[in-house]
C-alpha cells in the first residue's frame, strides 16, 4: 500500500497527486511542503505523473461544462421546487382528519363535544374559592 501525505507535510522532491482534488503537484527540493488545504497526497513516479496530468485535465475540461449545466439548473429548480413543497403541505394540513380513533393527539385542543373539566384535588379547589372570597372582601372594606 502506497505511502499517503497530509497537506501541508514536508516531503522529498518529486511529484505528488491528490486524488481528492484532482491535482498534480511538483516538489523541486527536499523538505518542501505541499499545498495547504484538504487532501492527501500520494507520491507517484515521475512518468506516471507526465502521463496523469493530461488525463486529468482533459476529465477537467469535460466534467466543467455538465458541472455548470447541473448547477444552473438545480439552482433554477430550487424555488419550483420550495413552491411545490409548501403547497403540498398546506394541502396534506388540510385535508388531513382532525381525529383519528384510538390516535393520541396531544395539541392541547379539546375534542368535539368535550367539556371543561376542573382539575386538582378538592381541597384546592375549596382553598382558592377561600382566599378569593377574602381577597374580594378585602376590596369592599
Amino acid at each position: 500500500m502506497a505511502k499517503t501525505y497530509e497537506s501541508g507535510a514536508a516531503v522529498k522532491s518529486g511529484y505528488y497527486v491528490d486524488m481528492e482534488g484532482w491535482a498534480v503537484h511538483p516538489v523541486a527540493h527536499d523538505g518542501e511542503r505541499l499545498p495547504a488545504g484538504r487532501g492527501a497526497w500520494l507520491r507517484v513516479p515521475t512518468l506516471v505523473a507526465i502521463g496523469l496530468t493530461p488525463i486529468l485535465g482533459l476529465a477537467f475540461l469535460m466534467f466543467l461544462p455538465v458541472i455548470g449545466f447541473v448547477l444552473a439548473a438545480r439552482a433554477a429548480a430550487n424555488p419550483i421546487v420550495r413552491l411545490f413543497r409548501a403547497s403540498a403541505a398546506d394541502l396534506a394540513a388540510t385535508v388531513s382528519p382532525g381525529w383519528a380513533p384510538g390516535e393520541a393527539h396531544l395539541t392541547g385542543k379539546r375534542g368535539e363535544g368535550e367539556r371543561v373539566e376542573e382539575k386538582g384535588p378538592p381541597a384546592a379547589a375549596e382553598r382558592l374559592d377561600a382566599l378569593e372570597r377574602e381577597i374580594e372582601g378585602k376590596r369592599k372594606s
